[in-house]
């Protein structure tokens, strides 16, 4: 299957939501269970596992909420680290938080005072998720998200991007400041454009493709362009 663009991928989600009927909250559960089923592996199991799962207010974030619930019902120690504060959540991402939080799992807010020492506490897990910013980032990264990425990468832990690692472009799968590196990066529906480049390889590590529910063949005809 080629690889997909920023554009195709939204257009193949507003696809999967509007014209075949499968709510956005399912895709979100689809893609954050598959993506606890490659972490899982990635740790031999999660009986006992600690994962810290950073989670910024987006989708991705949406996606970090289910994995940390699912890491959870497999007795693995899911801490989820809070970027962006709560209140910036919207649609299927605010409906995750809520179950999380309903759930009481430990959820942490990570304030422009913490981000600072946040790589030693980081340090106490088996792994990193990164579920900060997806495919829609562009440009240079700023402001709190930027002090994040540099705190994963300072971090010991080996790093699993969900989507795409944080601060890469989609499209061109170059980085104009700092970007997460990654040893393993979950990706949605297809590999992503950026991931052609041979550059963007020491920031996905190796990548993996989950299936969130859409048929491939619609995605290889929707991404063609039928």
């Amino acid at each position: 299957m080629r690889s997909l663009t920023r554009d195709q991928t939204r257009a193949i989600d507003h696809y999967a939501i509007e014209q075949i009927g499968v709510p956005g909250v399912v895709l979100m559960e689809n893609a954050g269970r598959l993506c606890t089923d490659a972490v899982c592996d990635f740790l031999h199991g999660s009986a006992g596992r600690s994962v810290a799962i950073c989670t910024g207010a987006g989708n991705n974030g949406g996606d970090g909420f289910v994995i940390a619930r699912h890491l959870s019902m497999r007795s693995a120690k899911a801490v989820l680290f809070l970027i962006s504060p709560p209140e910036k959540l919207t649609g299927e991402a605010e409906v995750n938080y809520r179950i999380a939080r309903n759930l009481d799992l430990d959820i942490r807010e990570v304030g422009p005072d913490d981000l600072p020492g946040l790589s030693q506490e980081l340090d106490k897990f088996d792994v990193i998720v990164d579920a900060i910013g997806g495919t829609g980032i562009r440009g240079c990264l700023r402001g709190s998200q930027a002090v994040a990425v540099e705190q994963i990468n300072a971090a010991q832990p080996p790093v699993i991007a969900i989507d795409i690692p944080t601060g890469l472009d989609c499209d061109t799968g170059l980085a104009e400041g700092p970007v997460v590196r990654a040893v393993m990066t979950i990706t949605m529906l297809a590999r992503k454009k950026g991931f052609d480049v041979p550059e963007s390889a020491e920031y996905t590590g190796e990548v993996r493709v989950a299936d969130i529910g859409v048929p491939a063949e619609l995605v290889a005809r929707l991404a063609a362009g039928g």
